[in-house]
């Protein structure tokens, strides 16, 4: 109820252009919209932001926000940069942002944001650690696939390398990751390649956190087919939950936080990698066995 009550207390405060995204595990977090949109904006999977036109906003129009939320800032212990990726903010931009936030909210103990790879590659060693010394904390990215073929497919803007030194990069900084990984990316035809060479990257990087999402189609399948560049055969949910078997399989990390409990997803599984490795796999390998849908969630449950 206090939260509920905070949350309308923002809404009220705060006017959002909508609509409005955040990772999970931000539901509690103060979010203020540094960019509006994604600035790349061009994955075949995504219709996240299509609504939108990419705009850095106004300083002063950001600032205004948090000086709004003053009375409130005995509460306000996270914030969340969005929308798409804050990241693409220069240094010294972003640097003003995190010492107003520190500033005005005297308890604030993590600021986080989505990123890009490409929106760390710009940025040096030097100025990503000044930025995590100052309270970035957290970053999330959507990596969705390690394969340099399926990246060009999608229009990911990215390659294996890119994505793995930019993110490598940050980790060394001083700043926490939470990656994720599209299950069912690139269709029957992929899912092999897609699987294990997600590993790959996953691996190479050794994020704090790992989630996986599994592909889905809010304007139809026909409309993903169009901008997929290459032949898309749709994987039904045991052959994505193969795939999922074939990516944890590959996984050799420590103390990763796995989540695999989004509402795209059909089975829902949770861990820490590798100490909980072998009860996934075998939670997979149960349902692969009986072919046993009694577990998954309904499709009707996926998205609420």
């Amino acid at each position: 109820m206090i939260l509920l009550y905070f949350c309308c207390i923002i809404s009220s405060m705060i006017s959002y252009s909508e609509p409005l995204f955040r990772p999970p595990s931000e539901a509690r977090s103060l979010i203020i919209q540094t960019t509006i949109g994604c600035s790349w904006n061009r994955c075949a999977f995504c219709e996240m932001y299509t609504s939108k036109k990419f705009r850095v906003r106004k300083q002063e129009d950001i600032f205004n926000e948090i000086d709004g939320m003053k009375p409130y800032s005995s509460q306000i212990h996270k914030v969340f940069l969005a929308d798409g990726n804050a990241m693409v903010l220069s240094y010294d931009k972003l640097m003003r942002i995190i010492d107003k936030l520190n500033n005005v909210f005297p308890k604030l103990t993590r600021i986080s944001a989505y990123a890009l790879p490409k929106d760390l590659s710009s940025k040096s060693t030097h100025e990503l650690k000044s930025l995590s010394d100052s309270g970035l904390k957290l970053l999330y990215t959507g990596i969705e696939t390690g394969d340099n073929e399926l990246l060009k497919i999608i229009n990911k803007g990215e390659t294996y390398n890119s994505t793995v030194d930019s993110l490598i990069k940050a980790r060394n900084s001083g700043l926490k990751l939470s990656v994720m990984i599209l299950n069912g990316l690139g269709g029957n035809n992929y899912t092999e390649q897609h699987a294990l060479n997600s590993a790959n990257a996953v691996n190479d990087i050794s994020p704090e956190y790992l989630s996986t999402l599994v592909l889905s189609f809010p304007y139809g399948i026909d409309h993903y087919k169009k901008k997929f560049n290459g032949s898309f055969v749709e994987m039904d949910q045991m052959q994505l939950i193969a795939e999922m078997g074939q990516f944890l399989n590959k996984l050799d990390l420590e103390n990763t936080i796995f989540r695999s409990d989004h509402a795209s997803n059909y089975l829902i599984l949770k861990g820490i990698l590798n100490r909980d490795k072998k009860k996934l796999l075998s939670n997979i390998s149960d349902v692969l066995s009986s072919k046993d849908y009694t577990g998954l969630r309904p499709e009707w449950m996926r998205g609420l």
